[in-house]
């Protein structure tokens, strides 16, 4: 019984001592992480510290310390791989019962404490942590460019029982960012539907150690991207449409404007041909544009932007989302006006739209003549009417006012879709009304 618990007492005090050893300050640093290294056969593991930093910074540092009594002097070695020896790096002979070093460029060091009757030897691993990160644009055309970045992904130290070199992976996590967007997570990556204007890419670094890196590149842009809106979508034959040239990077003097032919007419090609031979009609060569389109129909529009760099011409096309509507054309009479001067219904107005020629014939109850008029490029209603006095009738007949009764009208177009457009009847005039 009493062997047993002698037994017990033995691995109790084992413990302790094992404790008070793990215990004990030998050598530490104020680092960033700490890990241990991995020596073969069956050595004691070393401490490994990492610091991080930017590179030519030494950040590094080493603090030993002793219980030991008495005089006590600390000498410090540096790991020489090349023949695989720690030589003597620093010594300071009447020291307490700690020192730090710093300033330390990466490497193992050894610190050698005595004080005459006993001696402790510990020994460590620094690296000064840094990530060289680079980053450049290996290809540019017109579809895409790629990002390359590069940077160490490892730490060296030496097995000191074969002094062969043991690599740490450092376990980068990388990010490709555009401003504060992420883009990618690849070292090498690809980028489609490039910018149009110079943009700058930032590559950041960060490995398990919490250490960081950057690396920025910017992409000259080489690309265009076409664009434009209209003043008007759709309205009365001649229509005129203001085109504003919204491209962006575009060549100035390099745009085409691709304007189709009307679907009707290219419908009544394929019926008579079984096919088109060429939906274009025309193209202009303009940065900016104003087009009338003289006829009545339904057309598409397209404009191609360049940019010319010494090694691409890269274009893009930009099509309307809907299409240009040329109204097709029409006559209109009232069968009533009352020419009294108030200023409400005063004249006898004819709404004809898009049409090309018209003419008006209006006749008193008997037949005669009293007002005509004809007019041939007719250029809208609105606009006509507005400058063609003799487009309206005023309710006068030679300057004199024509008595209150029936008169009969005849209308005669043709309109800019090439149809014949026709209307007769009666209009009433009314003076006390």
């Amino acid at each position: 019984m009493i062997k047993i618990y002698r037994n017990k007492l033995l691995i109790i005090i084992a413990l302790i001592s094992v404790f008070a050893v793990h215990t004990q300050a030998q050598i530490s640093a104020n680092a960033d992480a700490v890990l241990s290294t991995e020596y073969s056969g069956g050595m004691a593991q070393d401490p490994i510290f990492i610091f991080c930093g930017s590179k030519g910074e030494t950040n590094a540092g080493l603090q030993a310390s002793t219980n030991m009594g008495g005089t006590i002097s600390y000498e410090w070695q540096k790991y020489d791989a090349g023949a695989g020896v720690f030589q003597f790096y620093l010594g300071q002979p009447n020291g307490g019962s700690s020192q730090s070093i710093s300033l330390l460029e990466s490497g193992g060091y050894r610190v050698v404490i005595s004080n005459g009757t006993q001696t402790e030897m510990y020994t460590a691993w620094v690296f000064n942590n840094y990530h060289e990160v680079s980053a450049e644009i290996t290809e540019s055309n017109c579809d895409y460019f790629q990002l390359q970045g590069a940077f160490d992904p490892l730490l060296t130290y030496y097995d000191l029982s074969t002094n062969q070199p043991m690599n740490i992976d450092k376990n980068i996590q990388l990010q490709w960012k555009e401003g504060e967007a992420n883009i990618a997570s690849d070292i090498s990556t690809k980028i489609y539907d490039p910018p149009t204007s110079d943009t700058r890419y930032s590559l950041q670094v960060t490995d398990r150690f919490g250490c960081t890196g950057e690396a920025e590149v910017t992409y000259t842009s080489i690309v265009t991207k076409a664009s434009f809106s209209v003043s008007e979508e759709g309205g009365e034959a001649p229509l005129e449409i203001e085109f504003s040239n919204e491209s962006e990077n575009g060549k100035p003097g390099s745009y085409e404007w691709f304007f189709f032919k009307s679907l009707e007419e290219i419908k009544e090609e394929a019926e008579k041909s079984g096919g088109v031979a060429d939906s274009i009609d025309f193209v202009a060569y303009n940065d900016e544009l104003t087009w009338t389109f003289e006829n009545s129909g339904t057309y598409m529009v397209k404009l191609v932007s360049k940019h010319i760099s010494d090694l691409h011409t890269c274009t893009d096309t930009f099509y309307l989302e809907d299409y240009i509507v040329a109204d097709t054309s029409f006559v209109k009479a009232p069968n009533f006006f009352t020419p009294n001067g108030d200023g409400a219904n005063d004249e006898f107005i004819v709404k004809f739209w898009s049409v090309r020629n018209i003419k008006i014939s209006i006749f008193n109850r008997w037949g005669k003549l009293v007002h005509l008029w004809k007019g041939t490029n007719v250029q809208g209603f609105e606009n006509t009417v507005a400058t063609v006095t003799e487009s309206v009738w005023d309710g006068k007949i030679g300057g004199k006012m024509a008595s209150p009764g029936v008169y009969y009208y005849v209308v005669e177009a043709r309109g800019r879709d090439d149809k014949n457009r026709w209307a007769h009847g009666f209009v009433h005039l009314f003076r006390d009304k």
